[in-house]
């Protein structure tokens, strides 16, 4: 079934260049959380 408005994201962790591994429920809690993915961003593709 996919997401809906409102439903909570699910728990994920990804590697960071800056930062080490980045867990999204490490940010539970917080006011604002955003996500952003940029595909082919530094790529020649």
């Amino acid at each position: 079934m996919p997401a809906q408005v409102g439903d909570p994201a699910p728990d994920f962790t990804l590697p960071s260049v800056s930062e080490g591994d980045i867990t999204l429920s490490s940010y539970k809690g917080q006011k604002h959380v955003v996500l952003s993915f940029h595909v082919f961003d530094f790529t020649s593709g």
